[in-house]
């Protein structure tokens, strides 16, 4: 095993774990990404500390929290103020390149940096056609539009920079397709997967919310009224509109969102199948490192929705399956929590670098559970704030919360933040606990049930001790 490992880290964009055959997913087939936890390790309690693209994205790179890294919410840019993982390899000497979704920024202060290579979609990116943007003499980047289809667009260059990188010279390649994003134009060679009226529908598709807080009920990305034309590429007949018809139309929207995100989801499973065989005629396949993820969860209709924010385990795992034939048993499992926060700090190490090399660095390597150790002191406490509370579509509330192997606390704090009510009056904070071994859907708010004050108090301690941890203020309010 060399001590310098080559990583491939390709990461999708809104793909819900159970959306992956190998985390048990009734709704789709994954055959690569199957194959790639059969040869690896499946993780099954990996979560984002904020649910939304931009964060996830920027604590990855750096292993800080959002509001250290300076990116909580999908409007603000990455101005290097603290360094990533990718530079310190890059100056460890391992060749670097990035291809596809960046979603942090693309002017000269915030374009890639550590990176030998890069092309990257602006913003979002669009399915077919995409522009791209690249190193340019003025530090801008050049724009440039490449004819095909995204995810086989990402592919393709990824496969082409590895079939270039000296043989002798370990690299790091990351692979970000836009997939399976909004609004989910699927490629037409998986026109036929997933016919309509075939997909099962979740448990929760019906969800009334009963008990919950304000900010569950006054959320819009509902499946029944908050999906656009766009979205679902074809009118809803006006039989189905009306409170009345709200299962049907229920029913109807789901079964057209779910058969194009699945089809999307179907090219990046193309893509990990590819990554896999080339490293493997490459020769380099037993020392590389090949991680797949999505950079938060995605309710597939769960609780009545779709999209990500809230702190519901749908939105919070992320999927993460990880091959490292030298060190990984194959089939093997990881129950143990690990954040979004701790991937930087792992990699690092994996290729031999401290994590200390990281500017900011709030993580924890989980290297030696790869190895099947398991540390002592491992802490499975997991903190989560979500700031985007003027998300000018979704509408979701500002919250923060922590999450244990057994329960889950979450704080909505409106007050003062402008969000109001029909009425116009203000909402105050509220709070959530869900007991997660008797309750693992999250249906009954248990806050303010005697039975659990004594839960509700140990976390509220709990997450006391994390602020003060990560160094994040509590909300006060005005």
């Amino acid at each position: 095993m060399s001590s310098r490992p080559n990583l491939v880290f390709v990461m999708s964009d809104d793909h819900a774990a159970h959306a992956i055959g190998a985390y048990g997913s009734t709704v789709n087939q994954t055959p690569q990404m199957d194959r790639l936890a059969a040869e690896g390790m499946r993780l099954d309690s990996t979560f984002c500390t904020n649910s939304i693209c931009s964060p996830s994205r920027a604590t990855i790179l750096t292993g800080a929290y959002s509001h250290v890294n300076g990116v909580r919410g999908i409007f603000e840019t990455f101005d290097y103020r603290v360094n990533t993982f990718p530079q310190v390899l890059q100056q460890a000497g391992y060749a670097t390149a990035l291809f596809g979704k960046w979603h942090l920024g693309v002017d000269a202060a915030n374009h890639p940096q550590g990176f030998d290579e890069w092309l990257i979609f602006p913003d979002q990116g669009q399915y077919h056609d995409p522009e791209m943007i690249g190193p340019g003499p003025d530090g801008l980047g050049e724009r440039t539009v490449i004819e095909g289809y995204a995810t086989d667009i990402v592919t393709d260059l990824s496969l082409d920079w590895l079939s270039r990188v000296p043989a002798d010279q370990p690299f790091c390649l990351l692979v970000h397709h836009k997939a399976p994003h909004r609004p989910w134009e699927p490629h037409p060679r998986h026109a036929d997967l997933y016919p309509l009226d075939t997909i099962p529908e979740p448990d929760t598709l019906f969800d009334a919310h009963d008990g919950r807080a304000a900010a569950v009920h006054t959320a819009r990305m509902t499946i029944a009224d908050d999906l656009t034309v766009t979205d679902v590429k074809e009118e809803c007949p006006p039989e189905l509109l009306g409170e009345e018809h709200r299962v049907e139309r229920t029913r109807w929207f789901y079964q057209r969102y779910l058969r194009d995100y699945l089809q999307c989801i179907q090219a990046v499973d193309d893509s990990v199948g590819q990554i896999l065989d080339a490293l493997q005629a490459r020769g380099v396949a037993d020392d590389t490192v090949v991680v797949y993820t999505s950079d938060q969860g995605f309710f597939l209709g769960d609780h009545g929705w779709y999209d990500k924010r809230f702190m519901a385990d749908e939105s919070l795992r992320m999927p993460m399956l990880l091959r490292w034939p030298a060190v990984v048993a194959p089939g093997s499992q990881l129950t143990t929590s690990v954040t979004n926060v701790d991937f930087a700090a792992t990699f690092l190490e994996i290729c031999g670098q401290p994590a200390s090399a990281l500017d900011a660095n709030q993580g924890r390597s989980f290297l030696p559970m790869l190895r099947g150790e398991q540390p002592g002191d491992w802490d499975e406490s997991v903190y989560y704030r979500y700031w985007e509370h003027d998300d000018p579509s979704h509408h979701v509330w500002a919250h923060y919360g922590v999450r244990t192997p057994t329960h889950k606390l979450i704080c909505y704090y409106a007050d003062g933040l402008g969000v109001k009510g029909a009425s116009d009056e203000v909402y105050p904070t509220e709070w959530e606990l869900f007991d997660l071994v008797a309750d693992p859907a999250e249906l009954v708010n248990v806050a303010d049930d005697p039975a659990h004050a004594q839960v509700r108090a140990e976390l509220t301690e709990q997450l006391a001790r994390l602020q003060a941890q990560y160094r994040d203020e509590p909300y006060r309010p005005r």
